[in-house]
């Protein structure tokens, strides 16, 4: 296990304009407070996504696209620098109207309503390739 201790210095709420793209959102509230480093909580209602998932066997990621009216049952993620520009890492469970889960990596969605909490660390992480994963991890 990698780890560092982190210090909060700020927090944020944010209520993203309906017809943006929620991981934008996000990264667009952090580049704003400058903030490179920190984890966000969210939620709230999207009109489509574009979610992911992580093939582990192949390395690379499968996208799955949903063109419906999708609640965000939960939204987690972090914040940090992907070279060099700010990357909102970026999961979710969302609900279609009979209740049927769907989750993943939420990679793009355009924002119905929206609402984060995002928690500001002092100091940047940075993701750099990891090779046992394939994947650009913290640390």
């Amino acid at each position: 296990m990698y780890h560092r201790e982190v210090e909060p210095t700020a927090e944020y709420v944010a209520r993203f304009e309906t017809g943006a793209d929620w991981r934008e959102e996000i990264e667009s509230l952090a580049r704003e407070e400058d903030v490179e480093a920190g984890w966000f909580t969210a939620l709230g209602a999207v009109q489509d996504a574009d979610v992911w998932f992580y093939d582990q066997d192949e390395t690379e990621y499968r996208s799955v696209t949903f063109d419906e009216p999708l609640e965000v049952a939960a939204c987690v993620g972090n914040v940090s620098l992907l070279e060099g520009d700010v990357f909102a890492h970026t999961h979710a469970v969302l609900s279609r109207p009979s209740g049927q889960a769907l989750a993943g990596h939420l990679d793009s969605a355009t924002v119905w309503a929206g609402e984060c909490h995002l928690r500001a660390f002092a100091e940047p992480l940075e993701r750099s390739h990891d090779e046992a994963t394939d994947l650009d991890l913290w640390l």
